[in-house]
């Protein structure tokens, strides 16, 4: 249509060659950080921007996501950018014709693109305050709540007199936001209006037409007169000749095709499919959109030697048009232009005419079905690229579209040419015919898929509809998908309607796409009714019944979706036959059949046609302020004035200020990421990124294929006769070094090579590594290694149970902690309500046992491990470059296997693209494997794990077990207001067992903090809890952001419902009157309030959240909607949280910084912490920054090296601030009294920049190292300490052994959601979040860690599931093999997970003396929190089981009674809770009879 299209792809999939003839743009093309280079110029070309130019030299894409704080640890920032990107290039936001990018665009565009640091509101934020109707969008999300009237309260004409409770309290938090003090508010208008002002302001319209103005005038089409100018233009000729690139080189050895005609392609494939006797061709492979040959050449190590990708001139392979009875798509035509020409046809004109107006259905009603499947199909990128014929070609048995055709009756044309000078060759094959088995088609060598035709739809009675349900909506592959076809018509009697015809399609039913063809039968002829579909339902089970340990598992599942579905299906067809109904009765007087009643209760539409959600929320966080905190008592002195402490660096910094050098507070500001710009340019350098020296080698490791065998040996001559491998090392070589091979962070447990005649503990166990030329080159050589077992008696032990019964225990970590009276003889009673004496009186106890289950969790940081090995001065000095959270332990164990002095080897880290503990201990061996490669060739060694091999080999969160009895004394004579009865906790015994991988590295420590975490916020008198670490063949788990808090807190809270349950009151109320006061204590004799821990403030955070969000009302609200819904439910969780912080073992609460300030005023800091996306470097500028009375640019963050600061700890377990900050501040006071004289001679207006160079020509040392240890009284835990003889009796039982943590983050969650019954799918409508984090340093960083945290703890808790080869997963090989290895198999939240309104708030007056500036850690505190949606799933399901919708409520342990609900709460786990008589139908099919049932899991 003459206008350039602008499309995003995947770059690690759209092949280079496939991009002929178009302009490529990246991040680097976009905009640029750089201050003398304007990378945005129209044209492209390089431009100097000038002090006083009006333009930014950042995109305002750009510069939006830095302002909106969209970037944490910024390695996916690239991406999204890029997505956005394309989006707005595809719709000129400078039109002033209604045109532009709408919020409508942006919620259908970003489902190609994840964020594991942010939670996505802040990218929300971003890219819809750069929408044209952004602001109106916002204003219409910002009308407030909703009163009794119904009227939301801003839009309420009486707003002014209106005096009810709603609208008085929502002024006030109106006049709050006006005032600017204390309430920062997402996406309102104003907000919205003011930021495109500003954006108006700095960027002219040219801007959003950058794509358009850099595409190269040489690519654009030519418009000539006649042939012969065609002959003359060398560059218009060039473009209409076929292309042929042969690679030689040792990667491929392949040839790529690109043909222009339709017989160029069918030629070289009859050529090339041949065999011409002994002689092979070898074969070929077409490739368009490389989505599937991409996977298959890159996981499967598949090898094509020739390769075809049609040119778009083969208009039969890529046009897409309507004829009178078909749709007919281009085989090679993309799913995104297929999706845009359904949409077109869907929301057309209606045309005038009854002929016109039934086409014009008929499309419509064709289109509908596609372009809602196409909505959900992968993702924009795949979109862009994929095709329906490769889609078709490829087969895969769980294929989104391939049943959706079947059903549709879509036929083939299979085109081939049989002769070079011959006539083209077309036959016509159903699509329901085409797939005969797993992967496999009727279709010849030399045949090409040229195009689908796909039959109209009737314009009356006539209905289809699309199904799918994944692991996750967005861009995920179904679990089961189908396609549903229905023909209607009246009977002869016109009493009834009659199905006549019907097409049922599923994928993941079967290893093909099939149709349900006795389903069909039972259908065709019937009359259409309900009982009908109830008939043909038990057809389908016994259609496709499946065996348990059916390849893909979930066989039960499958099955009742399938039946799901079916049912869905009626509801939806009988809803659009009334509608057809009533439009054909008031177009003629002809009257039809009656039409079969649906109750309004019934109604469930599911979300494949539903629009996608939009995303708000309200972030609020005090004013901003300078607070005193823990460096007034460590780094103080007296105040003359007010006699108070106050620290010397705060005071100087007071004392210059002057109208010369007064410079805005740094601290407590919502600074932006001081990486922000350079993340959101792809300017900022990861561990990869660092340039390669000359003569790099590239690295793979030798990985174990099976476990629980013994090596036996390593042949590593296949390896280096391949062509650019030079070196293959194992742990022969680690012993010519003279190096320890033992590893370990607390056991020397573990290896760095696994040595010859060692069992092999973990399916990817290291082996060795082997370098090349190239990593594709190191990783065919590591391929090629030849690797010998002797298997072992027995089997590996996999799962917690498997090791319970076997006592594979760590027995050395096994750790117990009593309270109170023996809780173990208080529970053994004979029956679940006893009477127990409590204070000399008969109570009445009520006893629950029970267990509960979570899973494990990956950390998917979006930078794999990466190392780079640079070996110097004879490979007697080693500098590592590595992404890692511990460069001390990197360092420690690169010297000491490589056996090189710790002093000699230098470990950076500029930053990570995220941690969140996987880079505490699992990067090392990484580092090491590289460093023995680099050491043994004396040449750089680049060590990058692909994410397969990450995921599969470096463990992850620890799943846990716990088997509980818990007993509340009920007092039913005191009771409250509304009659509810006291209940009070008095007794638990709890049994935790963790699953810790084959190797100990932090299982222990993951365990005890568990243990410190399940009593969460609630006291019990009388307390028993046993922690026991089990040793099995999985990867060596570690930590992970909460380090074991979560798992504990998430049992107490499934204790606290299942008491609740059976004591009759609601758990709200159970909740808040068992919560902790200021009188009472921890098992492990942590008091609260004052000295101890602060403030307590979780139970007046509760009160405050119940009553501001009217939790009552919300309950009755979700109650009264399940009342009149059948299958959509809705639940509402609440939960607080409280959360140690400080390291347990005492040694690690320490921390250093350097602090060098330069005679031009600015500083340079560096500390032992590491940055990986929470805002580290940042807070500890600001820190720097207030301390100097300096601008916040004028300090500096370079990176975490040991040769600066040496002997660090780990950033984890939340202390980075709080050591760092400190340690900084130290430095910054030494410095600062140094300079005091200087200051004091040169007078009040002196700038810093003055004193400096003063100092330094008097000879004073502008640099000093600063340090900073928590008090030996506040942190360190003794498990094995008894009471010391004379141990005060009015002090806390325990508190003999130790005070674990410094103080407590708190915090509270409430979480609305709503399932689907019929699938288990779920969508979470709201969450809000109050969390005390003390004073802020920086409230939009601790804002954006706890909407990160939370978003990370939903995932954990619902749709991220680790499966294994174990016991539950038999079709897995081989045993103890982790399946879920990559984004195909494991999913974290999408920007469509996140909750609909998100709201997240900073406690005010929350002072904490125990830290920097007042400050408090919030990396791990709010990743507990997420698991409100977890218990709002749950209280959805409960909902649904109370109901009792199976007949059969007493088998399936269904109606109002306790349930073991397993984490994660998986589609699976929703669904097959819910008990109705769909699900109770297929587990009685697969199992024979019905029983509880709980899905399968690895645990």
């Amino acid at each position: 249509k003459g206008r350039i299209v602008h499309s995003t792809v995947n770059a690690c999939l759209f092949p280079v060659l496939a991009a002929d003839g178009c302009h490529v743009t990246t991040i680097e093309g976009v905009g640029s950080w750089r201050k003398q280079y304007a990378g945005l110029t129209c044209d492209g070309s390089d431009a100097t921007v000038s002090a006083s130019s009006k333009e930014d030299h950042l995109h305002p894409i750009q510069r939006a996501m830095i302002d909106f704080h969209g970037s944490q640890c910024g390695y996916c920032t690239p991406g999204i950018i890029m997505a956005l990107y394309g989006l707005f290039s595809s719709n000129d936001n400078s039109a002033e014709d209604g045109g532009g990018t709408k919020v409508a665009h942006l919620e259908e565009h970003l489902d190609g693109n994840l964020c594991r640091c942010t939670g996505y509101r802040p990218i929300w934020d971003a890219a819809r305050s750069l929408c044209v109707d952004g602001a109106k969008v916002a204003d219409m999300e910002d009308s407030g709540p909703t009163g009794p009237c119904g009227t939301p309260c801003r839009d309420c004409p009486e707003r002014e007199l209106c005096e009810m409770d709603c609208n008085v309290s929502d002024k006030d938090e109106e006049k709050k936001c006006g005032d600017g003090g204390g309430v920062v508010c997402s996406s309102t208008q104003s907000k919205v209006q003011d930021y495109q002002s500003v954006l108006a302001s700095k960027y002219d319209e040219a801007w959003w037409t950058q794509a358009d103005d850099m595409f190269p005038k040489e690519l654009l089409p030519r418009q000539l007169e006649n042939e012969d100018d065609l002959v003359n233009d060398k560059q218009q000729l060039q473009q209409q000749q076929p292309l042929m690139v042969v690679d030689n080189s040792i990667h491929n050895d392949g040839t790529w095709f690109q043909p222009r005609t339709l017989e160029e392609l069918l030629d070289l494939f009859r050529e090339f499919s041949i065999s011409d006797g002994d002689n092979n061709n070898g074969g070929i492979k077409m490739v368009v959109g490389n989505t599937e040959v991409g996977i298959e050449t890159k996981f499967k190590h598949a090898v094509f030697p020739r390769l075809i990708h049609p040119s778009p001139s083969i208009h039969t392979l890529y046009e897409i048009f309507c004829t009178d009875s078909h749709f007919v798509v281009g085989a090679c035509s993309s799913l995104s232009d297929l999706q845009k020409l359904c949409h077109d046809y869907m929301v057309a004109t209606v045309p005038a005419g009854p002929s016109a107006q039934s086409s014009s259905r008929q499309l419509t009603r064709t289109a509908q079905p596609m372009h809602d499947m196409l909505r959900w199909f992968a993702s924009t990128q795949i979109r862009n690229v994929a095709c329906l014929g490769g889609n078709l070609a490829t087969a895969s048995p769980i294929s989104d579209m391939n049943p959706l055709l079947a059903s549709l009756n879509a036929t083939l044309v299979l085109t081939s040419r049989p002769s070079p000078d011959g006539a083209l060759s077309r036959r016509h094959i159903p699509v329901s015919d085409f797939f005969v088995g797993y992967r496999k088609v009727q279709k010849t060598e030399m045949e090409v898929i040229e195009r689908v035709d796909i039959p109209l739809l009737a314009s009356r009675l006539e209905y289809c509809m699309p199904f799918k349900q994944a692991r996750r909506r967005e861009d995920d592959i179904s679990i089961v998908t189908a396609g549903m076809r229905i023909k209607l018509a009246p009977n002869e009697d016109n009493t009834c309607w009659l199905i006549e015809d019907v097409g049922i399609a599923f994928g993941g039913m079967a290893p093909k796409t099939v149709l349900a063809k006795s389903t069909m039968t039972a259908l065709l002829g019937k009359a259409f009714e309900e009982a009908t579909f109830a008939n043909a339902r038990n057809v389908l089970q016994k259609e496709f019944a499946m065996p348990d340990d059916v390849p893909g598992g979930q066989s039960q599942y499958r099955l009742t979706l399938a039946c799901s579905f079916l049912h869905q299906f009626w509801l939806y067809t009988a809803k659009e036959l009334q509608r057809d109904v009533a439009d054909m009765t008031e177009e003629s007087t002809r009257e039809c059949p009656p039409v079969p009643t649906i109750e309004s209760t019934e109604d469930c539409e599911g979300f494949v046609g539903a629009p996608k959600p939009r995303i708000g929320g309200v972030q609020s966080y005090p004013a901003p302020k300078v607070a005193m905190g823990l460096e007034a008592k460590h780094l103080g002195h007296i105040d003359a004035g007010s006699k108070k402490e106050v620290p010397l660096a705060a005071a100087a910094a007071a004392s210059n200020k002057s109208k010369q050098s007064q410079s805005k507070d740094s601290v407590g500001q919502p600074s932006t990421h001081a990486s922000g710009p350079l993340h959101c340019t792809g300017e900022a350098a990861y561990a990869d990124d660092i340039p390669a020296p000359p003569n790099t080698l590239h690295g793979s490791l030798i990985l174990a294929s099976k476990c629980h065998a013994r090596l036996t040996s390593i042949d590593i001559a296949p390896a280096l006769g391949v062509p650019g491998v030079v070196g293959a090392f194992t742990h022969k070589d680690i012993m010519k070094l003279g190096g320890d091979n033992q590893m370990g962070p607390i056991k020397l447990d573990d290896v760095a090579f696994l040595p010859l005649g060692d069992k092999v503990d973990f399916v990817g166990q290291v082996l060795g590594i082997v370098v090349g030329v190239s990593q594709e080159i190191a990783e065919k050589g590591a391929r090629a290694v030849a690797v010998e077992y002797e298997e072992l008696k027995g089997k590996a032990i996999v799962s917690i149970e498997e090791a319970i019964e076997a006592q594979s225990f760590w027995t050395d970590c096994i750790h117990e902690m009593r309270r109170g009276g023996n809780a173990e003889e208080i529970l053994d009673q004979p029956t679940e309500i006893t009477e127990v004496t409590v204070d000399g009186k008969k109570k009445k106890m009520v006893i629950v046992e029970g267990s509960m289950r979570s899973g494990g969790q990956e950390h998917f940081y979006l930078e794999p491990n990466s190392t780079l090995a640079i070996p110097s001065e004879s490979a007697t000095q080693l500098t590592i470059y590595a992404s890692t959270q511990a460069p001390t332990k990197t360092q420690d164990f690169c010297a000491r296997v490589t056996n090189t002095p710790a002093a000699k080897v230098v470990v950076r880290m500029k930053r990570m693209g995220g941690g969140f503990g996987g880079k505490e201990t699992r990067s090392v061996f990484a580092s090491v494997a590289a460093a023995v490669a680099a050491k043994m060739t004396n040449r750089p060694c680049r060590l990058t794990l692909n994410r397969d091999v990450d995921m599969m080999i470096t463990g992850g969160r620890h799943a846990f077990l716990a088997k509980y009895k818990a007993g509340a004394i009920v007092d039913d004579e005191d009771k409250d207001e509304d009659g509810s009865r006291s209940v009070k906790l008095h007794a638990l015994d709890v049994k935790l067992y963790n699953n810790g991988g084959c190797k100990f590295d932090l299982t222990g420590p993951v365990l005890d903090r568990a243990l410190f975490h399940v009593d969460n916020c609630y006291l019990w008198p009388n307390f028993h809890s046993v922690g026991t670490p089990c040793k099995t063949s999985q990867p060596p788990h570690t930590a992970f952001r909460g380090f074991g808090g979560p798992q504990g807190m998430v049992v107490t809270e499934h204790i606290m419902d299942h008491l609740a349950l059976a004591c009759g009151i609601s758990g709200d109320k159970l909740r808040r009157d068992n919560m902790y006061t200021l009188d009472d204590a921890t098992p492990f004799g942590m008091r609260f309030g004052g000295e101890f821990t602060g403030k307590w403030h979780v139970p007046t955070m509760w009160d405050r959240l119940y009553t501001e969000l009217d939790v009552p009302a919300r309950r009755a609200a979700a109650d009264e909607f399940n009342k009149k819904n059948k299958w959509t439910k809705r639940g509402v969780g609440f939960i607080p949280t409280k959360f140690g912080i400080a390291f347990t073992a005492k040694f690690m609460n320490q921390g250093g910084a350097l602090v060098h300030l330069y005679t031009d005023g600015t500083v340079l800091v560096s500390h032992g912490g590491t940055e990986m996306g929470q805002g580290l470097h940042t807070k500890v500028c600001q820190v720097a920054a207030q301390a100097f009375n300096i601008p916040l640019d004028d300090v500096f963050v370079d990176d975490s090296s040991t040769d600066k600061v040496a002997n660090t700890l780990p950033s984890a377990a939340s202390m980075s601030t709080d050591l760092y900050g400190m340690a900084t501040l130290d430095a910054c006071q030494q410095i600062l009294k140094r300079l005091q004289p200087i200051r004091n001679s040169l007078g009040p207006d002196a700038t810093l920049k003055e004193i400096a160079k003063a100092a330094f020509f008097d000879r004073v040392d502008l640099s000093a190292h600063g340090f900073f240890a928590i008090d030996n009284d506040r942190c360190g835990y003794d498990w094995g300490k008894d009471a010391p003889e004379g141990y005060p009796s009015n002090l806390p039982e325990n508190s003999w052994k130790g005070h674990p943590f410094n103080y407590f983050t708190q915090g509270v969650a409430l979480a609305e959601v709503e399932i689907n019954v019929l699938t288990g799918d779920h969508k979470t409508i709201s969450a809000d979040v109050l969390v005390d984090v003390g004073s802020s340093i920086n409230p939009t960083i601790d804002i954006g860690q706890i909407e990160g945290a939370f978003i990370q703890g939903m995932g954990w808790s619902t749709i991220e599931e680790v499966v294994y080869a174990d016991n539950d997963h038999t079709w897995i090989r081989p045993r103890a093999k982790v399946f879920t290895t990559g984004p195909g198999t494991y999913k974290i939240p999408a920007f469509n997970d996140v909750p609909e309104k998100f709201n997240i708030a900073l406690l005010e007056d929350a002072d904490n003396p125990f830290a920097v500036h007042s400050s408090k850690a919030i990396g791990e505190p709010p990743f507990f929190l997420g698991c409100s949606v977890f218990f709002a799933i749950k209280d959805a399901v409960a909902s649904t089981r109370k109901e009792g919708l199976s007949k059969n409520n007493t088998a399936h342990n269904n109606s109002d009674e306790y349930f073991e609900f397993r984490m994660p709460a998986t589609s699976e786990r929703i669904r097959m809770a819910c008990g109705d008589t769909i699900s109770s139908e297929c587990i009685t099919a697969s199992a024979g009879e019905l029983a509880p049932f709980q899905p399968k899991g690895s645990f």
